[in-house]
């Protein structure tokens, strides 16, 4: 596999084509080897425009959304971010080379071993991974610049809102387990406003304050 051929094809047909405008975006999405962050027998297919299974029974995301998401939080790099649903670590690779610190938070202490491992390897040093329920956020670490949920909300957790720093920015899927909407809101004077950016399909979030593992939502 020519990897660094397939990455610039995939900034180019999948990306650029629609609408990712962002240089540093771009230029990271190029940067990070996809192809190591997923089993070895799809490494075949880690460039291609889908989600592929991970372990635990999880997913990395399609190329598009990780840079949708990456975009949507229009970070520099000077700042802070959380990001809930760390998988593979491969979002937060390409987080990492856009922001100052990135604190990634695993639900499943296997898959955050390995991604944190992975990292470590790549070189990929101002990531943090930690395994936790993602629900209820770092407030150890905030508050952060920016907030990205790899994985769908039946609503905003009240935590992550609230370890928004002012100015700060949350990307976030809403909605049922089957379709969503993913959000941004924006904390200006301790009030959050919210955009929609498009319609998305995720796995569920799971936690204290989002879906339970019995398929129910938990306010």
């Amino acid at each position: 596999m020519d990897s660094k051929h397939e990455r610039y094809t995939m900034v180019r047909n999948q990306l650029e084509r629609r609408g990712i405008h962002d240089q540093s975006v771009l230029d990271a999405m190029a940067s990070v080897p996809r192809h190591l962050f997923v089993p070895e027998e799809t490494r075949d297919q880690a460039y291609g425009d889908h989600a592929l299974p991970i372990l635990e029974g999880q997913t990395i995301s399609q190329p598009f959304i990780v840079a949708l998401m990456a975009q949507a939080l229009l970070l520099n790099r000077s700042e802070r971010v959380l990001e809930i649903g760390a998988g593979s670590g491969y979002a937060a690779a390409v987080l990492s080379l856009l922001a100052g610190e990135v604190y990634a938070v695993e639900r499943k202490p296997a898959l955050a071993e390995s991604a944190e491992r992975r990292l470590r390897e790549l070189g990929y040093t101002n990531v943090h991974v930690i395994a936790a329920d993602g629900t209820a956020g770092l407030p150890e670490y905030a508050p952060f610049d920016g907030i990205a949920v790899s994985a769908a909300a039946p609503w905003v957790p009240r935590p992550l809102r609230d370890q928004l720093g002012e100015g700060g920015r949350l990307v976030i899927p809403v909605g049922g387990r089957d379709a969503q909407l993913l959000l941004r809101l924006t904390r200006r004077d301790h009030q959050t406003q919210a955009e929609r950016l498009g319609e998305v399909r995720f796995v569920p979030l799971i936690g204290e304050h989002a879906w339970q593992p019995s398929g129910h939502a938990d306010g």
